[in-house]
């Protein structure tokens, strides 16, 4: 599909306005998506596990504007307080999707949103902040084309998700899902994210994913600022090779599943993504000395007792520890009795692999 092909037909009638509410989860990337360019193109595909727990619902209010008043029109509130600082960013976004949504300069729009996890924590929150509300524009843009069927849905919400923010694409559907063109996946697009289409082993179906809140304020660099630092890095078409390669090696580690094999992919993309910003200009180093003391210490426990656990990062201190059910017990006892002390104000949170945004 290209860009076209979510550009609506004329609407034939305009509801007076109604309100709309979904739920959208976060989700963690197992092969990173770092870099990016014009349109919000990812440099790289990657594919990642959607979340359950962590989530954001929002609701959208929509009202008819009385006259032919032009701009966009929209109040915003995050956890039940104006939020002005969003508000940019939004309009931004509108602007970026009017084209493929052309309703949003006939409303005023009541935008209420809140996590079930700490903002700026490191959990991608604007991943599913903005598939949450590209969700309920599709469910408003559904109610003037009844006709569109559930795929066409799902998937220009993904579209309109990705021009808000990359992840965000992922976060529509569940379980494994990929983004970006790959040679060797089918119907992969830069354009939205897909179901992964290969056979996947069932004890990646139910993988628990423990996020242990090493840092809980504002992330010391942004995504954007990240995702621009990869222009001109001098290790940049080495590291998008890296990602397309271990995709590569997914298929069958997937299908066989194959833990160690997994392991290994993913704690090294997590250290790469990492790698990539402490060698950029300027440079970073977003870890925290609790984040290297948890990796080492998941390191010691796997090797002494076998429990197929490990670790991965998104931009920012916190660590996802990574475990199947098999070795739920096991691996909640490790992180209580030995990773939650680096946790600040000893805050975790236990989540899994969910199934997608829900109404």
């Amino acid at each position: 599909m290209t860009e076209k092909d979510f550009l609506p037909a004329p609407y034939q009638h305009f509801s007076d306005g109604g309100k709309v509410t979904w739920k959208a989860p976060s989700n963690i990337a197992l092969v990173k998506y770092w870099g990016k360019l014009a349109h919000q193109i990812p440099a790289n595909p990657s594919i990642s596990f959607t979340l359950d727990a962590c989530a954001t619902t929002t609701s959208v209010s929509y009202q008819k504007k009385e006259g032919n008043i032009g701009g966009f029109s929209f109040d915003l509130f995050f956890e039940g307080k104006p939020k002005a600082d969003f508000k940019p960013k939004i309009e931004t976004f509108f602007g970026r999707i009017e084209a493929y949504l052309p309703f949003l300069k006939k409303y005023h729009f009541a935008i209420e949103t809140s996590n079930s996890f700490p903002h700026s924590s490191g959990i991608a929150s604007s991943a599913s902040g903005m598939a949450a509300l590209s969700l309920c524009l599709m469910d408003i843009e559904k109610q003037l084309n009844p006709e569109m069927d559930e795929g066409f849905f799902k998937t220009k919400a993904s579209f309109l998700a990705r021009l808000g923010s990359g992840s965000a694409c992922r976060s529509i559907e569940g379980d494994l899902i990929q983004w970006g063109e790959h040679p060797k996946i089918p119907n992969s697009s830069n354009l939205y994210g897909i179901k992964y289409p290969f056979e996947v082993n069932p004890i990646f179906k139910k993988y628990h994913d423990t996020i242990l809140l090493v840092h809980k304020g504002q992330k010391q660099v942004s995504s954007t600022v990240g995702h621009d630092l990869m222009h001109n890095h001098p290790y940049a078409q080495n590291r998008f090779q890296q990602a397309y390669d271990n995709l590569d090696r997914l298929k069958s580690i997937l299908a066989d599943g194959n833990l160690e094999d997994f392991i290994k992919i993913v704690e090294s993309e997590a250290l790469t993504l990492h790698a990539m910003m402490m060698t950029s200009m300027p440079y970073f180093i977003l870890m925290k000395p609790d984040t290297l003391e948890i990796i080492n210490k998941i390191w010691k426990y796997r090797n002494e007792s076998n429990v197929p656990i490990c670790f991965t990062l998104d931009a920012g201190a916190n660590v996802h520890v990574l475990y199947p059910e098999s070795v739920k017990e096991k691996a909640i006892q490790f992180i209580q009795d030995e990773l939650v002390v680096h946790c600040e104000k000893g805050h975790y949170i236990c989540d899994r692999i969910g199934v997608g945004a829900k109404k």
